[in-house]
């Protein structure tokens, strides 16, 4: 078998024995982030965070829109334009900020952001004024921008701990045929990869 080709064999579960094969709080989090990011409409980049408490407890999720009231339909989604009032940079609302303003408690005091993208200098200012403690992040394409630098600043001067997300698996798939809730008489598969 070459070294590039992967055999998929279906292996039953073992139904008495705790799996294995679970996903770490990391990737859990940060999958979720992604997923949240499908959401979002912009043509360019979609970026979701995730909120979680100090008891692993999802309290929040956001992704990059437009404002409520503000029709996507109608607000510009354009990344270059001669006339600024026609960019979306003006309009939209950064996955941090919506995931700040959904939350489900009281605070986001303590609290650990997953977000797919380093914050920029406005979100990194309402991260620290709303008491998040920690920011994991998936990338940093950015960090050559002044944004970027000034939001590490930031978060230095205020004792904000960040690391960048280095995934467990590469790749998290959704499949919504592994569990046939229609079938309960079929015993679960689990595909092993073979290298």
């Amino acid at each position: 078998m070459a070294n590039n080709e992967q055999t998929i064999i279906m292996q039953e579960r073992d139904v008495n024995n705790k799996r294995q094969d679970h996903l770490n709080w990391d990737d859990y989090f940060m999958a979720v982030a992604f997923l949240s990011a499908k959401r979002s409409k912009d043509p360019c980049t979609q970026v979701g965070a995730c909120i979680v408490d100090r008891m692993q407890r999802i309290i929040a999720v956001g992704y990059n829109g437009m404002p409520r009231g503000c029709s996507d339909e109608e607000f510009p989604w354009q990344k270059h334009t001669n006339n600024k009032l026609d960019s979306k940079y003006l309009y939209v609302c950064h996955a941090e900020v919506n995931a700040i303003l959904n939350k489900n408690s009281y605070d986001v005091q303590n609290c650990t952001m997953y977000v797919g993208l380093f914050p920029c200098n406005e979100c990194a200012k309402m991260i620290i004024q709303s008491g998040i403690k920690k920011v994991i992040y998936m990338s940093d394409k950015h960090s050559h921008k002044i944004e970027t630098i000034a939001a590490k600043k930031m978060f230095d001067a205020a004792s904000i701990e960040y690391r960048q997300y280095i995934p467990n698996p590469g790749k998290i798939m959704i499949d919504f045929d592994e569990i046939n809730w229609n079938d309960q008489n079929q015993l679960p598969t689990t595909p092993l990869k073979i290298n």
